[in-house]
């Protein structure tokens, strides 16, 4: 072997270890924003990294200005977490929470002032335990007459008969400093993060504005009108229609145009004319795409181009997306196809490229879908995308119906959760349920009664799993409504 063979040889290694580092991170990657995807995940990360800064930077204030006593720290720190623990629940209110802890306060001020103005002195040393009984009895009081019980407002309470460092009015004013930092804090954190966590966690839900529809034939018109109002629903969406050419030579009069399109295999867009084309089969394809475009652009209210291309249809329609900056591709989902994926079904599933397949009712010609069931399975880009998409079809006068299924009644509380949990995240008129049945039986029995139903492609899952447990989608036959499978793309 001579030098250059040696060089390639060891430059080939190279490649092929810089490669399996890449497929290494971006798997560690995906399993990360998955892990992340989880809301108690998230929760409990805030709590580990967030509370303690908190927690560090009123120290820090307290260091510097007197006013601020290290005594209220505890109930503090409780109440912080109450908080942040559950930031929909009960508690995670934070006006509640600054007056809670400052009526706590004030609360166990007035008692240590009443004992001391009724010179009442206890036999037992320290804290006067009629001062501890008011300053408990009046927080009890006050804050059910106010409904703004909180278990950190006794704390307060009892700590100001314990200030022997500060005194208590003083105390009671750095109670209320430091609660109106916390609660801005929490507020700026659930408003600006926790409530917009899909934003930044499901790429799904930030994207999908751009949609790329590959029809087979003009018979897929109610697939296109479907993508239209999924891509309507936004302002910078966008929809680009793809037909084959119907031929694969002498497509476009390329000196006629001026342009060369040897390196492509679109011969038809926005930027050609229709009088370029020197086929007449394909100016055909062209002028009726062109119509049903025209039909979405006033129907959908979206921005809609053409695209004509030639070669096989998978590849064709992963580079049309890849040229167009298409973040979604919507296909037709065929009945024959419903044992199985078909080539191109399965082709963009495995694209890196969100996708939806579309199975249209055989007795259905609706062009709008104001009731939706989403089946979730779990959470995860699948479950946030659906949610997403069924929103935006479903829009302000519709109603998107969340649904898990459960095999045992043990199951409901933390499902329900689950799905509490999915829906915080998006808008619109949204039920959930819970379900004990099995997904298809269920989908069978309730497919009347909705315009679409979304289920997942079960693509997060692994081989063995689907093997032992289809998709879905793979036991649903026929059902009188449209039916749409959405996969995430890794």
């Amino acid at each position: 072997m001579d030098l250059s063979q040696h060089w390639h040889s060891v430059l080939d290694g190279f490649l092929r270890i810089r490669r399996r580092i890449k497929r290494i991170e971006r798997t560690e990657t995906a399993s990360v924003k998955q892990w992340l995807g989880h809301t108690d995940n998230l929760i409990h990360l805030s709590i580990v990294f967030f509370i303690p800064l908190l927690i560090g930077l009123l120290t820090l204030l307290s260091n510097r200005w007197e006013i601020i006593s290290f005594l209220l720290f505890p109930p503090l720190a409780s109440g912080t977490y109450t908080l942040f623990s559950d930031p929909e629940g009960q508690y995670a209110n934070p006006v509640r929470f600054i007056l809670s802890l400052s009526v706590g306060a004030g609360c166990g001020f007035v008692a240590a002032a009443s004992v001391e103005w009724l010179s009442l002195e206890s036999n037992v040393a320290g804290i006067n335990p009629l001062g501890a009984v008011s300053a408990v009895f009046l927080t009890g009081l006050i804050t059910w007459i106010a409904k703004i019980e909180a278990p950190s407002a006794f704390a307060t309470a009892l700590l100001t008969l314990a200030t022997e460092r500060v005194e208590p009015l003083t105390y009671v004013a750095s109670i209320i400093i430091c609660s109106l930092i916390i609660g801005g804090a929490f507020t700026i954190w659930r408003h600006e993060f926790y409530e917009e966590r899909a934003q930044y966690l499901y790429k799904t839900v930030k994207a999908d504005d751009h949609i790329l529809v590959p029809l087979q034939e003009l018979a897929d018109e109610r697939l296109a009108f479907f993508a239209g109002r999924i891509a309507g629903a936004h302002e910078a969406g966008k929809l680009v229609l793809l037909r084959p050419a119907s031929s694969s030579s002498d497509l476009i009069d390329t000196t006629a145009s001026g342009t060369d399109n040897q390196s492509s295999d679109i011969v038809f867009d926005s930027e050609t004319s229709i009088d370029d084309i020197a086929d007449p089969a394909t100016k055909t394809v062209v002028k009726e795409t062109e119509r049903l475009a025209n039909q979405i652009r006033t129907k959908a209210g979206v921005p809609c181009d053409v695209v004509v291309a030639r070669g096989e249809m998978l590849s064709t329609t992963v580079q049309t997306a890849q040229q167009t900056n298409c973040d979604l591709v919507t296909g037709s989902y065929a009945e024959e196809e419903a044992d199985d994926y078909s080539s191109l079904t399965r082709g963009i599933f495995n694209a890196p490229i969100d996708s939806i397949v579309f199975r249209g009712g055989e007795k259905n010609e609706r062009t709008q879908w104001r009731r939706i069931l989403v089946m979730v399975a779990r959470r995860g880009e699948n479950a946030h995308g659906m949610i997403d998409f069924a929103t935006r079809l479903a829009g302000s006068h519709g109603t998107v119906s969340v649904t898990s299924c459960i095999l045992d009644e043990v199951e409901r509380r933390p499902t329900e959760r689950q799905l509490e949990q999915l829906v915080e995240t998006a808008s619109g008129n949204i039920e959930t349920r819970v379900a004990r049945s099995d997904p298809a039986d269920f989908v069978h029995a309730n497919a009347e009664t909705y315009d679409l139903v979304f289920v997942g492609s079960s693509r997060d899952r692994s081989g063995a799993s689907r093997f032992i447990s289809p998709p879905t989608f793979h036991q649903i036959k026929q059902v009188d409504t449209d039916l749409a499978i959405f996969n995430a793309s890794m």
